[in-house]
This record gives structure tokens, sequence and C-alpha cells, in this order.
């Protein structure tokens, strides 16, 4: 599971009741994506995935449904030019992630007040493929190989909307 240079983290993926994707954009930019976020020493990544949906957007687990999520990590490389330095990992390469696909299944309000790193500013539901029209480049092959792994169980589930 952990890889040197890799941050563990989590892919969220939300679906509403009409089948739309909740995606949500970088605080101060311009940068769209699902959100996500590392998994604490020790912590399942389950755990971890619910932990985060309530930190960066409100969610609680008991608004949610698992679907679905993906049995390998998926992992991207963050241009150089883009890393933060890392004190922890000073070979930092990028993130390795486990997706989940979530529904929500009581009516929640999107809020990022329990952020403490503050990641978002806005929101917005968007159709199953949109995502790849506005991610940014070096995320865009983890994120179409988490909606092609996804799309059999998201169309199941949301084939009678």
């Amino acid at each position: 599971m952990r890889e040197s240079g890799y941050r563990l983290n989590v892919g969220l993926i939300v679906a509403n009741k009409n089948g739309e994707l909740l995606l949500c954009k970088r605080k101060g930019m311009n940068s769209w994506q699902f959100p996500q976020g590392g998994i604490d020493f020790s912590e399942d990544p389950l755990k971890a995935a619910k932990r985060e949906l309530f930190e960066e957007v409100g969610i609680n687990s008991e608004s949610i449904k698992l679907i679905n999520s993906l049995d390998n990590w998926l992992k991207y490389d963050i241009p150089e030019k883009s890393r933060r330095k890392n004190v922890l990992m000073p070979q930092f390469k990028g993130q390795k992630q486990k997706w989940f696909l979530f529904k929500l299944i009581k009516p929640t309000e999107i809020s990022f007040e329990n952020d403490p790193d503050n990641e978002f500013d806005d929101f917005k539901w968007v159709s199953y493929w949109y995502p790849l029209n506005v991610i940014i480049s070096f995320k865009e092959n983890v994120y179409r190989e988490a909606l092609n792994e996804f799309k059999y169980s998201f169309f199941k589930e949301f084939s009678n909307v």
C-alpha cells in the first residue's frame, strides 16, 4: 500500500439523488476537483473517506451510502513546480489514492466550515463525465480511471433517474 514519495489519500465521488456528482472549486483558483484527503496514520481508508467528507464538504456518514470502492490504488504525480515543500516526506512526488463512490441518501447542505485547511470556496453538481473537462491535467488520468471503474455500479444505481 505505502509507496515511497506518495502520500496515501482518499478520492471521493458523491452523487446526489439526481445522479449528479459533487465537484468543488479550490479556494482562490479556477480549479475544480472531487473532495479528497489524506489518510491518517493507522486509519482505515473508508474511515478516512467519511472523515474527509465531513471535514471538507460537511457531509456526515449518516447522509451517505457507499455504492462502490476501487480495489486498486490510483496515483498521480504533482508537477515539481506545484509541489509544496514537505518536511515529513522530502522525496514527495504525489498522491496514491483509494477511491470511493457514495450516494447522498439524506438532504444535506454542502458546507466548507469544518475544513481546517479551508481548501474550497464553491461547489456545483455536474453530470457524470463533466469532471474530465475541468480537472487539472495531472489528475485527469486518475479521474478517467476512477470514473470508468465506477460507471457500471453508478449507472446501475441511477438507472431509474
